[in-house]
């Protein structure tokens, strides 16, 4: 064992302390034990959520979207070149459009999303968010065809009191020639089913349907304005967006989730960052109880420094002693600290302490998810404000003449 890590465990043992000493020491782990265990538990729930919206998002959207008008050959001969990409899972075509929904005297306006519901299946799980219905239009008694089918997302259905089986009118907001002039193009939809995401903001505005129906209602005369693309791997949309540019030519936009999500992604970031610096302060005030207790520590043994300097210690011997015992306190805080974060995450993940509303958060207990990043970056952080907190008094210890301190120490 290296002499200075031998003195500094020595200088480290409670029965050679004082006891004010004692109870710094004490004071100074716990306050590392308390911020590591707070930060790491904080930034665990923060990437749950991250993970929990990013999820929802991904799983109404797709991987990467194109953007542009094409007719139904262009965009088969399209989709057909981009699904031979080794980092292409599958794709489709779809249709956005916007309209206002009528029902009853109330109106709002929603985004219409035409879609193939069967090739829609392979590039997002949409089809699996439904909460009742299917892309079909129920029939009534006495009918023998029924109006284009509509699925709605369950926040804006609830908001106009629609049921599967109701019908609404859909108005385009392109205008149509008639003999009384040009009037806005209105169209009979009938509720076909209802769609829970889990994202409030696709749930309060998205309509769908089919394909065939959102070109014919937005004038499209059966084409797209899209190709929705799923990836093999979500982390390869970059990489695959630069392949797939030269397929689609000009005139078309794509767009990688992240992009598309750009300003909801970079607010989560920035609110993990903003937690993770706040919380760090604890840690840091931690770390200046570590110095206190090492200047204490320094004047108390002022006399062993002087002797082991008459023995010949060097000061940069004294300075590994100090900065040592600065280390194994950061470090009893610090794994005392991981051991507490994970039990806390394995409370807050098992047991439903924490109750959330679900109309307004989309979850009932509190998501949680452990980073193995982020554990590092706390544990490195911690190492080197211990680190330097132990600086000082190190630096002041080694400083000390050794005449000096064997006669006042």
């Amino acid at each position: 064992m290296r002499f200075e890590l031998f003195v500094a465990k020595r200088y480290l043992n409670s029965k050679r302390k004082g006891l004010f000493a004692l109870i710094t020491t004490i004071i100074g782990i716990a306050g590392v034990t308390v911020g590591v265990a707070a930060l790491i538990t904080t930034l665990a729930v923060m990437t749950g959520f991250q993970t929990d919206i990013k999820e929802k998002v991904i799983g109404a959207q797709s991987h990467i979207l194109i953007f542009g008008h094409m007719t139904e050959a262009v965009y088969q001969d399209k989709i057909k070149k981009i699904e031979q990409l080794p980092l292409v899972y599958a794709a489709a075509p779809n249709i956005f459009g916007q309209g206002i929904i009528t029902h009853n005297g109330s109106s709002l306006a929603i985004v219409l999303r035409g879609l193939e519901p069967e090739m829609e299946d392979k590039v997002n799980r949409l089809n699996s968010s439904f909460e009742e219905g299917s892309y079909v239009a129920p029939l009534r008694e006495g009918e023998t065809s029924a109006p284009a089918p509509l699925v709605l997302g369950t926040e804006l259905a609830n908001s106009l009191n629609l049921e599967v089986g109701d019908d609404v009118v859909l108005i385009s907001p392109s205008s149509i020639s008639t003999s009384a002039g040009m009037v806005p193009k209105m169209k009979k939809f009938r509720i076909s089913g209802t769609i829970k995401t889990g994202y409030y903001e696709f749930d309060r505005t998205m309509g769908y349907t089919t394909l065939e129906h959102a070109s014919e209602f937005l004038n499209l005369q059966k084409g797209a304005t899209g190709i929705s693309i799923r990836l093999k791997n979500i982390d390869n949309a970059e990489k695959a967006a630069k392949l797939i540019r030269p397929i689609m030519g000009n005139g078309f936009s794509i767009r990688t989730f992240a992009q598309l999500n750009g300003t909801l992604y970079a607010a989560l970031k920035l609110e993990k960052t903003m937690m993770f610096i706040i919380l760090s302060l604890i840690i840091l005030v931690a770390s200046l109880n570590i110095a206190s207790n090492l200047i204490l520590l320094g004047t108390e043994k002022l006399k062993d420094i002087g002797i082991l300097r008459a023995m010949g210690a060097s000061p940069a011997s004294i300075r590994k002693i100090f900065i040592y015992e600065g280390l194994m306190i950061g470090t009893a805080g610090i794994v005392c600290g991981v051991i507490l974060a994970m039990i806390l995450c394995w409370i807050i993940a098992t047991f439903n302490i924490v109750q959330l509303p679900g109309d307004i958060y989309y979850l009932t207990k509190v998501p949680v998810r452990i980073s193995l990043t982020d554990i590092l970056s706390v544990v490195a952080g911690s190492y080197l404000l211990c680190f330097l907190a132990a600086v000082y008094p190190a630096v002041r210890a080694s400083k000390v003449n050794p005449t000096d301190a064997i006669r006042y120490g």
